[in-house]
């Protein structure tokens, strides 16, 4: 039988591996009779484990939240993850959130307390973290808000919050430019609109139900105009039912009450606004899985699925040459040195550009649309190349 040290350990391990555990399959798994398991709980929950029991023949014991944190218990491979994952969030690449202070004292406090061992083996992890560069601002989201949009998906409870959109936010940051936003779904928006910004948030829209006050007067000549006042939005009002990360940035896949839509919500815009709402049953996303919704999203379908642009081209390329680099199309061998590409993007021009980097001949079998997007790009390119020296022969 194992000392009453290491036996604490194995039990508090087992508590911490899954939410219930009946009795007799914990003393079947320590070794020991279900009297010991009842004594080592106790134990336990004198150290300040909240550990809770379940009566009756088919009773357990589950480990609880508490009000402190009490001491946890970490094998060594959970250790190093744990510090390996302490030290990409105290980089703030690719996280969104403003966590580097707070992960860099969490890492801090973890190797304090491990063994020499596995402290020499954080210490001699050392990494250096390379952000893609990017063309457009990468905005954090507050802890607590991601917090607070959590909750309410987990809680299936209606959030109000207030909401910044697209037009606003260029208002009062240089830093965000028309001509790199992202393209977005192609059903309802401009490619060069936010990817986050639903039909709801189209600027017309805002200035037809917010329009500016008129001057009661003339304000006379020389004389600076007042200026435009507009009234605030009202809260939206949501159910929320994912929080996911795509790209570096935030966002809230929720159901719009107010315009019956699914909707998409950059989480850095956000303002939740207490109490929550009511509960509610969650309803089925388009096409089932939230990782496909938002995909097509971004792509511009709007949860239709695939891209609203969409070609077929023969390339004289072999299959093992273009697949590499087609992410979501299709490629299909017919040769040795020909292959057939099935692609898609948010305009007929972007995908004319993304065929031609492959820099090979090729064959448009359609439709219509690409071929003309392909001839307005050539004559476009051999008027900037004109009265320049042809290839080498």
């Amino acid at each position: 039988m194992q000392k009453t040290s290491a036996r604490l350990l194995a039990l508090l391990s087992l508590l911490q591996a899954r939410r219930d555990w009946p009795g007799a399959l914990l003393a079947e798994r320590l070794d020991v009779s279900p009297r010991t398991v009842r004594r080592d709980v106790d134990r336990l929950r004198e150290l300040g484990y909240p550990i809770a029991s379940a009566k009756g023949p088919d009773g357990g014991y589950r480990l609880g939240a508490g009000s402190e944190l009490p001491p946890l218990l970490f094998d060594d491979e959970q250790a190093v993850a744990l510090a390996v994952a302490l030290q990409i969030a105290t980089t703030g690449v690719g996280v969104g959130v403003g966590v580097e202070e707070a992960a860099a004292r969490a890492l801090h406090t973890v190797r304090q307390v491990m063994p020499a061992r596995l402290r020499h083996r954080i210490d001699a992890l050392r990494f250096t973290a390379v952000e893609r560069p990017a063309t457009r601002p990468d905005p954090q989201v507050g802890s607590d808000v991601l917090m607070a949009l959590s909750a309410a998906v987990h809680a299936c409870e209606v959030l109000r919050f207030d909401y910044v959109s697209a037009s606003v936010s260029a208002s009062v940051s240089a830093s965000i430019s028309a001509s790199v936003r992202e393209p977005v779904r192609a059903s309802a928006e401009e490619p060069g609109q936010d990817p986050a910004e639903e039909p709801g948030e189209q600027p017309a829209e805002e200035a037809a139900e917010h329009p500016a006050e008129e001057p009661a007067e003339d304000p006379g000549k020389g004389s600076e105009p007042p200026p435009r006042r507009v009234e605030p939005h009202p809260p939206r009002r949501v159910e929320p039912h994912h929080l996911v990360t795509w790209e570096g940035r935030w966002y809230l896949v929720a159901w719009d009450l107010d315009r019956e839509d699914w909707r998409t919500f950059r989480a850095d815009r956000i303002t939740p606004r207490t109490p929550t709402g009511p509960r509610f049953t969650p309803r089925d996303l388009p096409g089932g899985e939230v990782a496909g919704y938002v995909a097509s999203t971004f792509q511009g379908s709007g949860g239709a699925g695939g891209w609203p642009c969409r070609g077929e081209v023969i390339l004289a390329l072999p299959a093992a040459a273009v697949s590499p680099y087609t992410r979501d199309g299709i490629v299909e061998e017919l040769g040795p040195d020909r292959c057939r590409l099935v692609l898609g993007s948010w305009s007929w021009p972007a995908l004319a550009a993304a065929i031609g980097r492959f820099d090979a001949d090729m064959e448009i079998v359609g439709p219509a649309e690409l071929r003309d997007a392909c001839a307005r790009l050539a004559s476009r390119y051999a008027d900037a190349a004109g009265g320049a020296p042809g290839p080498p022969a």
